[in-house]
Order: C-alpha cells, then structure tokens, then sequence
C-alpha cells in the first residue's frame, strides 16, 4: 500500500504542482481545500479540477470563516486588493490562515492515519507573507509531533514543502515535467465573474512573470492585459 498525505489544495498554481509532486513521490493524496470567506470561492472549482485531473483519493472542502476576523484583502471586501507591489507584509496576507490550514491538515492526517502533509509555500516569491517561510514551516512540523496522540506514540509526523526554494518559473518547469494541466488552474486574488484573471494583482504578476521566466506560453486566461 502506497503512503497517504494530505495536501493542501487552493487550485492556484504552486498547490496544484504540490500535489503532483505528492503523487509523483508514490503517495496516496487526500487534497484538502477550504471555503475561508475568501473574496472570490472560483479558486474552489478550480481546486476541484486540478484534484480530478491529478487523480486524488479524496478531496474535501471544509468550511470556516476568516472573514468574521477580517484584517486581509483577502477576506474584508473593504480593503482594495493592490494593483502594484508594496513593501513589507501585503494587505493580501491572511492573518495565521497557513497555521489554521495546515492544523486541519493535522487533524485529518491523524485519523487517516498519514504521517505526511504537503503545501505549496514558497519563500523566494512569497510576497512577504511571514507563513510561507522555512522556518515556519519546520516550527509547525516540531508542534505537530508533540501535540497529537500519533507524535506522542512515535508516529511522526513530516510536512513538505518541495516548492519553498524554487522560483515561480522552476515551479512551471517542475509542474509541466510532472503533467500539472496549469490551464485548469486560478491564482488571482480577484477574477471576473467569468474566472478571468485580472492580471494585476500580484498573484498575477508573479504568475505571469513566471511562465516568461520559463519560456512556456501562459495558459490564464486574462480578463485584461
């Protein structure tokens, strides 16, 4: 019996190459995804495509509210998503989503008996966003080994991130060698009705540098240019 992971899933790109890198490496995939308050839930659809199209075990969507806290751009359709880069921490940072995702993923790891979690963090292109760092993502993988029952009894429990020092054009490169369809794919921040990417927001911008960067034509469709 191959291994089972849980991989996060939003349906952008770097998840969507995340998850086949969990396959790739013989595991079995149990994508989880997550309905957060977030601006726009087409990324959802998305998330569902790329589980289909890469042949999961499982895909859950689960259902909690970040937007009763608000604090991102993300989640408070009051704050303006930034149409040019920022400095510093970006208003599109979600306060602690990757923790609260990453210990659901811990919570079903543990019942379905999984020692493996992935999620598509990267810290070159990051954005400034203080959860996609190495060292958060080693703090988190020390907790989870002591705060379940499976850590305690000696079931270790590892989480990857195979993403988090490559570039967003060697994450296209990888995903293509490993058969990611990145036209079912969403990254932006605020699509159209019609799931068009606004090109703009900086998930947009990183993307469509990183298909330049890599010499591959860019799948997205965009609502503008």
């Amino acid at each position: 019996m191959n291994p089972k992971a849980v991989v996060l899933l939003s349906g952008g790109l770097d998840s969507a190459t995340t998850l086949a890198c969990a396959t790739h490496r013989g595991f079995d995939a149990y994508a989880l995804s997550f309905r957060y308050g977030q601006r726009h839930v087409l990324e959802l659809a998305a998330a569902a495509r790329v589980a289909r199209s890469l042949g999961t075990v499982a895909h859950k969507t689960i259902d909690i509210d970040l937007s009763a806290f608000g604090g991102s751009a993300l989640t408070d359709a009051s704050i303006a998503v930034p149409q040019a880069s920022t400095e510093g921490i970006p208003v599109t940072y979600v306060p602690a989503r990757n923790t609260v995702f990453l210990a659901l993923a811990l919570a079903w790891a543990e019942v379905l008996d999984a020692r493996d979690i992935f999620l598509g963090v990267t810290a070159v292109d990051y954005s400034g966003y203080p959860d996609c760092r190495p060292e958060f993502v080693a703090a988190f993988e020390s907790l989870a080994n002591i705060a379940t029952k499976a850590g305690v009894e000696g079931r270790h429990c590892t989480v990857h991130a195979p993403l988090i020092h490559l570039s967003k054009a060697d994450i296209i490169r990888l995903g293509r060698e490993l058969g990611v369809d990145y036209s079912i794919t969403l990254s932006c921040y605020q699509p159209d009705d019609h799931g068009r990417a606004c090109g703009r927001c900086d998930s947009c911008r990183l993307r469509r540098a990183g298909f330049e960067e890599a010499g591959v034509p860019d799948p997205t469709q965009y609502a503008s240019t």
